[in-house]
């Protein structure tokens, strides 16, 4: 099992929705061929360097995962026949210094999606009620 990174850019003109649904179906292709996701990053829509396909904007979703190498073909090829995906890089971590990179950002995901889970305490202020005349 290698370690991955995997970065798509999805069309802007989505709706929350189809989003939601896309990254389930890439969640999904993933775990299809044998891969573990460790952590996922949505980062949003963000500004294009350079138009693609008459797109300026995309929205951005990276996954960190490990799968068997035979696996990334397979994977790569489904992304790339899927219309709602306008790019995409898949990242192969080798060293122990890419090792400790990709480790350091799935404990940073990890640790931000569960303090988002834990239930946040509201503290609400009383304001009295005034009715003028």
């Amino acid at each position: 099992m290698r370690h991955y990174e995997l970065l798509v850019v999805l069309k802007p003109t989505l709706s929350v929705e189809e989003l939601q649904a896309k990254q389930t179906f890439l969640k999904e292709i993933l775990e299809k061929n044998g891969a573990v996701i460790a952590a996922k990053l949505e980062m949003g829509t963000r500004k294009l360097a350079y138009q693609i396909d008459k797109f300026e904007r995309g929205t951005y979703t990276v996954f960190y995962f490990t799968a068997p190498t035979a696996a990334i073909a397979e994977v790569e090829r489904l992304i790339r026949i899927t219309e709602e995906c306008i790019r995409f890089m898949t990242v192969k971590f080798e060293n122990q210094k890419e090792l400790g990179f990709w480790t350091k950002q799935v404990e940073k995901l990890t640790k931000k999606s569960d303090v988002s889970a834990a239930p946040v305490k509201e503290i609400v202020e009383e304001q009295p009620v005034t009715t003028e005349a």
